[in-house]
């Protein structure tokens, strides 16, 4: 079942970028609806968890995909190429420096809610961690550990020697598990 309901995604998919890349705006909001918080979940991490910043990635990332849905080609299913789009939208923002953890809400406050619903201890816990990390460490270690980059994608992707790109990884992880150790 789970197959099916994939496969009717796709060809909804398929359907709504066909008309969208015509102009169809309405086509377009239904992929926006389907795909923005998976979108909002990457670049949030990527965002080091300040929120506004990633609500503006995910507007960024949108208003790439309306501009370069003509360049959609259908090789790949469109939740992919628009995942990596948003990957690359936050990639660019972190060079640009813009996407530090200093500027981050304060998780203790009443404001910040971590990009999801209710999120209990430890999963809060490790996602104010990771938020904290120095930037290019945050960088790697999410797209290592969880969007499942290999390191020659990541050095590629930043511009860093894929032994650098290990050497983040190892980095991230200690500092993570020191944080993390702290809050227990």
């Amino acid at each position: 079942m789970r197959l099916a309901a994939v496969a009717a995604s796709d060809d909804a998919d398929l359907a709504d970028v066909r008309v969208a890349a015509r102009g169809d705006v309405r086509a377009f909001e239904r992929l926006y609806q389907r795909h923005s918080s998976r979108i909002h979940g990457v670049v949030w991490r990527l965002a080091g968890g300040v929120q506004a910043r990633a609500e503006e990635l995910v507007q960024d990332t949108f208003v790439r995909a309306w501009q370069r849905l003509d360049s959609f080609r259908g090789d790949s299913r469109f939740s992919t190429w628009l995942h990596r789009l948003a990957v690359n939208t936050a990639l660019m923002d972190l060079r640009a420096g813009r996407s530090r953890p200093e500027g981050r809400l304060d998780p203790d406050s009443d404001d910040w809610d971590g990009g999801h619903e209710e999120s209990p201890g430890l999963r809060l816990d490790l996602e104010r961690a990771v938020a904290s990390l120095p930037p290019r460490a945050r960088a790697v270690l999410v797209l290592h550990d969880i969007e499942g980059w290999q390191h020659q994608e990541i050095g590629s992707e930043l511009g860093m020697a894929v032994g650098t790109s290990k050497a983040q990884l190892h980095r991230a992880r200690a500092l993570l598990r020191k944080r993390l150790e702290v809050t227990s």
